[in-house]
C-alpha cells in the first residue's frame, strides 16, 4: 500500500515537473533487458524484464514531445520493442515489429527508439514483440496533453494504471516450442494478474496484490490496459460505477457502466468517483469467451482500499458478467462514440477509395512430425503470413527483391457461407509473404470477417501506424448491399485495437497518409504465432515530406 501511495506521489511530482518545460520536451529513457528470478503462485522463474521490473517502468511524456528510448539487451534471446498505437509518422523504423520494421536486438547490443508522440494524447503502452517475450516484457505509456490544455473531462484528484496481463508458472518459451512440434497450442495461463500480480484468491499471492488508497468523495482516473496475451477480459470495481472517457489514447463521449470489456492491445481510461461507504473493494477481472473454447477463466483481483480502513476487513467482490455474456459485450461496444467536438473532430472518411474484405480463419495443415500429422494454422483471406528474414520495411526502402510479394488479395478467392455450420473438411491454407500495397492518402475500407473454419471465435486486430474508426459491426455474415446503411460516420469509436466479434464482421475506414510498411495482426499470440498476420505496404507521397524517413544509423542488422 505504502508503495502504491508513494508512487502516485512521484507520479504528480514528475508531471509537475512536466508542466513546468518549454512547449515540446526531450525526454529519455534506458532500457535495459534482463532475466530476473520472480515468484509467483508458490513457483519461482527466470523472466525476461525491463530493467529487473515487471511490469516495466511507465513511460510518461507530453503530447508533441520527442522520446529517444535506448533498448540494450542483457537477455538471451533476440528482441525487439513496439510503441502500441504511437503513429510512429514516416517513422516505421521505431515501431518494433521483429521482421516486420526491423530485424531484432540481439544480446549484448542496442537500440535507440526516436519517435514523436504527435497529435495523441492519453493511455498507450509498450510491450515485446518477438516470441512469445510479452508475457512479461510490457508497461504503461501515458501522453500527456499539451502545456495548458486540460481533459475533456473533470480533473482527477489522482491516477493510477492497470495493466492486466497473464502468468505461466513454466516457461513459455519452452511451453509454445514444445506445442509448435505437436502442432497443438499450448496450455492457457495459470493466472491472470493486475500490474503483475494475481491477487489473494490465488496461493502464496496475499503479497502479491496490488492495492490502492482512495479518499472518499474524491475522483480518480484509472488507465486500464489489456496486455494479456490470448484473452479478453471483464473488469469492475466492487459497488463502484465507472465513467469510460477514453479509448486507445482517443477521448470518448462518456458513459457509466458496472463493467468494462477490453480485449488484447486495448487500453480504457475511466473515472470512479469513491462515493460508496469506506471498505475494502475488489477490483477483479476474468476472460470474456463465448464459444467452448479452453482458457484461464480463473478470477484475478487487487484491491480499492478507503483511507483509514485496515487492512484485515475482508474486500467485497464485484459482479461480473457471465463469462460468455454474448449481450453484454455488444451492448457495451455500441455504447462507445468518439467524442468529435470541434477540439477533437472525428474525421471519419465519407468517400472509400478502396473497399476490402478480409475473412479470419483457423486451418490445419500437413506435418509429418506433428501428433496428428496436422498442425494448426490460421489465416487472412486463407493466407497464412510466413515471417521473413529481413525486415520488411528495409526490404521495400532499399528495394531488395525476393523478400515479399505485394498481391495480396482484396477480398477471399473463394466466397463461402462465412458464418454457417462448422467447416471441418479442405482446411488447407496456402503460405506466403504477401502484402497488400496501398496509395498514399487514400481512403480504406476493410470488412474484417470472422468464420466457422473448425470454430468461430472473437478476433482483437490491431493495425500499426495507424488509428481507424470502427464503422460498423455485426454478427453473421457481412451484406454489403444492407449493411452499409447502418454504418456510424459520425462520431463512431477510433482505436488502434478492435474486436471482431465471435461468428460476426467489424468494418473499419482510415486514411493511408502514414507511408511505409505497416502489421496489421490479431494480438491473440496464440493466433499471431499461427499466421493470423499481414501488412500493408504505403506508398509515399509527392513530396519528401510524405515520404518514409531515412533509417537510423544504429538500426539493428538482420
Amino acid at each position: 500500500m505504502a508503495m502504491c501511495q508513494g508512487s502516485l506521489f512521484f507520479l504528480f511530482i514528475f508531471i509537475g515537473l512536466l508542466s513546468t518545460t518549454s512547449e515540446a520536451a526531450l525526454k529519455k529513457y534506458q532500457f535495459d533487458i534482463q532475466v530476473k528470478n520472480v515468484s509467483r503462485l508458490c513457483h519461482s522463474k527466470p523472466i525476461v524484464t525491463v530493467n529487473g521490473m515487471f511490469p516495466g517502468s511507465t513511460i510518461y511524456v507530453r503530447e508533441g514531445d520527442r522520446v529517444l528510448i535506448n533498448v540494450t539487451n542483457y537477455a538471451p534471446y533476440n528482441m525487439s520493442i513496439h510503441w502500441h498505437g504511437l503513429k510512429q509518422f514516416r517513422n516505421g523504423w521505431a515501431d518494433g515489429p521483429a521482421y516486420i520494421t526491423q530485424c531484432p536486438i540481439k544480446t549484448g547490443h542496442s537500440y535507440t527508439y526516436d519517435f514523436n508522440a504527435t497529435d495523441q494524447r492519453g493511455t498507450l503502452w509498450w510491450h515485446a514483440h518477438i516470441l512469445w517475450l510479452r508475457t512479461t516484457v510490457y508497461g504503461a505509456i501515458v501522453i500527456m496533453p499539451k502545456e495548458g490544455a486540460s481533459f475533456p473531462f473533470p480533473q482527477p484528484y489522482q491516477e493510477a494504471n492497470l495493466i492486466l496481463g497473464e502468468w505461466w508458472n513454466s516457461d513459455v518459451e519452452k511451453l509454445v516450442n514444445q506445442a509448435n512440434k505437436l502442432g497443438l497450442p499450448p496450455p492457457p495461463s495459470d493466472a491472470h494478474t493486475i500490474n503483475g500480480k494475481p491477487g489473494p484468491l490465488f496461493p502464496c499471492s496475499e503479497k502479491h496484490t496490488f492495492a490502492m488508497e482512495v479518499e472518499r468523495g474524491k475522483v480518480y482516473l484509472l488507465r486500464i490496459i489489456n496486455a494479456a496475451l490470448n484473452d479478453e477480459l471483464f473488469f469492475a470495481i466492487a459497488g463502484h460505477n465507472m465513467t469510460v472517457v477514453e479509448i486507445d489514447a482517443v477521448y470518448t463521449k462518456p458513459f457509466t457502466t458496472r463493467s468494462i470489456l477490453i480485449a488484447p492491445g486495448q487500453t480504457t481510461s475511466v473515472l470512479v468517483k469513491a462515493d460508496q461507504a469506506p471498505n475494502r473493494y475488489f477490483m477483479a477481472a476474468r476472460p470474456f469467451m463465448d464459444v467452448p473454447i479452453p482458457v484461464d477463466n480463473k478470477t484475478v483481483t487487487a484491491i480499492l482500499q478507503y483511507k483509514g480502513v485496515p487492512n484485515r476487513v475482508l474486500p467485497i467482490l464485484p459482479q461480473l458478467p457471465a463469462p460468455n455474456d454474448t449481450d453484454f459485450a455488444s451492448n457495451y461496444n455500441s455504447q462507445l462514440k468518439s467524442l468529435n467536438t470541434p477540439q477533437f473532430p472525428a474525421k471519419v472518411p465519407i468517400k472509400v477509395d478502396r473497399h476490402l474484405f478480409y475473412t479470419i480463419g483457423l486451418g490445419q495443415n500437413p506435418c509429418p512430425t506433428c501428433q496428428n500429422g496436422t498442425k494448426l494454422t490460421a489465416s487472412l483471406n486463407n493466407i497464412t503470413f510466413v515471417m521473413p528474414q529481413i525486415g520488411l520495411l528495409e526490404a521495400h526502402y532499399f528495394n531488395i527483391s525476393g523478400v515479399f510479394r505485394q498481391d495480396f488479395p482484396d477480398q477471399p478467392s473463394v466466397p463461402f457461407n462465412y458464418t454457417g455450420v462448422p467447416l471441418t473438411a479442405n482446411l488447407g491454407t496456402s503460405l506466403g509473404t504477401r502484402l497488400s500495397k496501398v496509395a498514399y492518402n487514400s481512403t480504406i475500407e476493410l470488412v474484417l470477417q470472422d468464420t466457422n473454419l473448425l470454430t468461430v471465435e472473437s478476433h482483437p486486430f490491431h493495425l500499426h501506424g495507424y488509428n481507424f474508426f470502427v464503422v460498423g459491426s455485426g454478427v453473421g455474415n457481412f451484406d454489403p448491399a444492407k449493411d452499409p446503411a447502418k454504418f456510424n460516420l459520425v462520431d463512431p469509436p477510433e482505436r488502434n485495437t478492435v474486436g471482431v466479434p465471435t461468428g460476426g464482421w467489424t468494418a473499419i475506414r482510415f486514411r493511408a497518409d502514414n507511408p511505409g510498411v505497416w502489421f496489421m495482426h490479431c494480438h491473440l499470440e496464440l493466433h499471431t504465432m499461427w499466421g493470423l498476420k499481414m501488412a500493408f505496404v504505403v506508398e509515399n507521397g509527392k513530396s519528401p515530406s510524405e515520404s518514409v524517413l531515412p533509417p537510423p544509423k544504429d538500426l539493428p542488422p538482420c
